[in-house]
C-alpha cells in the first residue's frame, strides 16, 4: 500500500512545496553558478529508474568546461572547483532532481540513479536494484557510509528495493540530514571513486 501508492502521493505534494519555496534560492544559485563556472547552469544526463526506464535528470553544475586538444573533457579532478566542490558537498546541486520527483522519474528515496551504459555489466542480483524508482537521497546515508564501494552500495540497495516501508523512508530522511555535514567535514565535493567499468575489469581480472 505505502510503495505502490502513498509513497508517490507524497513524492508529489512534498516536491511541490519544496520547488514553490526554493524558487529564489533556484535563481540565487543559478546566478552563482554562471558567474562561477558558466553557462548551461543546468547539467542533464541520462540515468536509468524504475524497470530499466531512462530519463534525463537534472542537477545544478558543478564543474567546468574544460577540455583537450581533441575535445574531450580533461579529468574530473581538473574541471573541479570550490564553488563546484561547495555544491556538492551540500547536495545544493541536487535540487533541480526535485523536478524529476514531482515527473515520476524517481522518488526522494530511493538507489541512486545510474548511467544507462552500467546496465549490460550487471548482474541479475544488482538489477534489483530497479524494482523501485531511483531516489534523490540514497539508502547509503541509514548506515553513515558516505562513500561506499560498488557492492556495499548495491547491497544497501537492494536491500532498501525488498523491504520498502514509511518507517525505512523516515529513518534515511532522518540520517540524510546528518549526512550533509559528515559529506563537509571529509571534503565530499573533492571525492571520485573508481569507476563502474574499472570495478568491473578489476574483479573480471581477479576472476581470469
Amino acid at each position: 500500500m505505502y510503495s505502490k501508492y502513498i509513497k508517490r502521493i507524497f513524492d508529489i505534494g512534498s516536491s511541490i512545496l519544496a520547488i514553490i519555496m526554493c524558487i529564489p534560492f533556484f535563481m540565487i544559485i543559478s546566478l552563482f553558478v554562471w558567474i562561477n563556472l558558466g553557462r548551461p547552469i543546468i547539467f542533464k544526463q541520462l540515468r536509468v529508474s524504475k524497470d530499466n526506464k531512462i530519463f534525463t535528470m537534472y542537477k545544478f553544475r558543478t564543474m567546468r568546461d574544460i577540455r583537450d586538444a581533441n575535445g574531450n573533457l580533461l579529468p574530473n579532478e581538473l574541471r573541479q572547483t570550490k564553488f563546484g566542490s561547495f555544491l556538492r558537498s551540500t547536495s545544493i546541486d541536487e535540487l533541480p532532481e526535485l523536478w524529476n520527483i514531482l515527473k515520476g522519474d524517481i522518488s526522494f528515496v530511493g538507489p541512486r540513479p545510474l548511467i544507462p551504459e552500467y546496465l549490460p555489466y550487471y548482474t541479475e542480483y544488482e538489477l534489483q536494484r530497479h524494482k523501485v524508482r531511483g531516489g534523490l537521497i540514497p539508502p547509503e546515508v541509514l548506515y553513515g557510509d558516505i562513500t561506499p564501494t560498488w557492492q556495499q552500495q548495491f547491497e544497501y540497495e537492494i536491500y532498501y528495493a525488498s523491504h520498502v516501508s514509511f518507517l525505512l523512508d523516515f529513518k534515511i530522511i532522518i540520517a540524510s540530514l546528518k549526512s550533509v555535514f559528515k559529506r563537509n567535514s571529509i571534503h565530499y565535493g573533492n571525492y571520485n571513486r573508481e569507476s563502474f567499468f574499472q570495478e568491473r575489469k578489476s574483479k573480471k581480472e581477479k576472476k581470469d
